[in-house]
Parts: structure tokens; sequence; C-alpha cells
């Protein structure tokens, strides 16, 4: 296995009501709360809502594997057949995610906190 998947994250586009229906689902108030991302802690797994999720390219919700190498980890994907949709970048703080797509097109989320 590669990782554990760690952040799942939602591309909305209306922060303000997709914050209050997630809060009523959810039953607690956001951990994050920001103009570009809003985020849920439950137990290991994070719940994010991100409203430029859409204008890059996000079709639906992206399940995000935490590895510990995020390159080695994409090449492990690629030479099992997947295709790369987005390259690892550093998205603050030193964390990077990468996605790709498997065979049927689904995208696959990878993660790598800081070091």
């Amino acid at each position: 296995m590669i990782g554990t998947i760690k952040t799942i994250i939602y591309p909305v586009k209306d922060l303000a009501k997709a914050k209050a229906f997630y809060q009523q689902l959810l039953g607690i108030e956001p951990t994050t709360d920001a103009p570009y991302y809003v985020g849920f802690k439950i137990g290991d797994l994070d719940i994010g809502l991100d409203p430029n999720g859409h204008n890059n390219g996000m079709t639906g919700p992206v399940s995000y594997w935490q590895v510990t190498n995020i390159k080695e980890s994409l090449q492990q994907l690629l030479a099992a057949g997947a295709q790369t949709q987005h390259e690892a970048k550093d998205v603050g703080g030193g964390m990077l995610i990468a996605t790709v797509l498997d065979a049927d097109g689904n995208t696959i989320g990878l993660m790598q906190l800081p070091q």
C-alpha cells in the first residue's frame, strides 16, 4: 500500500453555503476557515471545501492518500498504468500534492506532509 487516505477535498461553488451544509452534516465547527479553504477534522480525517476546485479541473470529491515520498509514489502509480493529471506542487508550508487518473479516469490524490 502506498499510503492512507487522510484528506477528502470537495470542490464548491459557494463556500458560505457549503460551509453551513457541512457544519450541519458533520455537527462540528471548521478547524480552518479561510476564503480559499474551509476544513473540518474528524478523527484522523480532514474534510476540505475548495472554492477554486472547479476552476482547477475538479469534477467531484478527491481523496488524498498521505505518502512519505510523493515522487516515488507517483512513479509507482505511473508504472501501474496511471496517468499524470497534476504534477507534484507545493500548496503552502512545504505540503506537496499531486493527482493521477486511474485506468477508469478516476482522480486519485497524493499528499506529502512537510518534512
